[in-house]
């Protein structure tokens, strides 16, 4: 692209930013709990395309897919993506409506309709003023074939079971609190004390 065709994109940058940080100032603030604006949504889709290389598009899934590709990309889904996306890929978790922007449904057309190679180096890359972290290079937790198979997974999402649902929840990150029920209650099973009752005499508030 040439350097004068950026002008017009970036003047309606600036002026779409501005708009819509003024509107956001008078409608009370610019808190993280809103939804983007049209305006927002556009700019930050854009702004991700210029930001993928061209060469990257053109990637195809090297991986072919099988059921065992699947429960692997599925389970490390699980262990490091569904915090924010959700096992689903909804992105309706706890984590993920607290972010700006908010995580993208993966299950719909915005997503699902990406070449495979913008799907992966999103995910090895990382977006730039979003909460979506790179996952590659130095931060990766094993091969670019994990992450082959998660483009795989993303794609199934639109389909997936309640079995696999229930298959990844085993598979979520647990905090302090979940770990030592876990412990207690398998302690208890093997014949040790029964599990501490919580705190208030164990009554679900009211």
């Amino acid at each position: 692209m040439k350097r004068g065709s950026w002008l017009p994109l970036l003047i309606a940058f600036v002026a779409g930013a501005g708009y819509t940080l003024v509107t956001d100032l008078l409608a009370g603030g610019l808190s993280a709990r809103g939804e983007p604006s049209t305006i927002e949504t556009y700019m930050a889709r854009t702004t991700r395309a210029f930001s993928i290389p061209s060469s990257a598009r053109k990637l195809k899934n090297p991986l072919p897919d099988s059921p065992g590709t699947q429960r692997d990309a599925r389970l490390h889904f699980a262990d490091h993506c569904a915090f924010c996306h959700g096992n689903d890929g909804s992105g309706e978790t706890p984590i993920g409506r607290g972010l700006y922007p908010k995580p993208p449904d993966l299950r719909l057309s915005a997503t699902q309709r990406l070449p495979d190679g913008e799907l992966f180096w999103v995910i090895e890359n990382g977006v730039r003023l979003t909460g979506m972290p790179a996952f590659g290079g130095e931060a990766a937790h094993g091969s670019s074939d994990d992450t082959w198979k998660l483009v795989h997974f993303i794609r199934h999402l639109p389909a997936l079971t309640p079995e696999e649902r229930i298959e990844m929840e085993k598979y979520n990150p647990k905090g302090p609190d979940e770990r030592q029920e876990e412990v207690d209650e398998e302690n208890f099973l093997n014949g040790g004390e029964p599990p501490k009752a919580p705190a208030g005499g164990g009554q679900e508030p009211r």
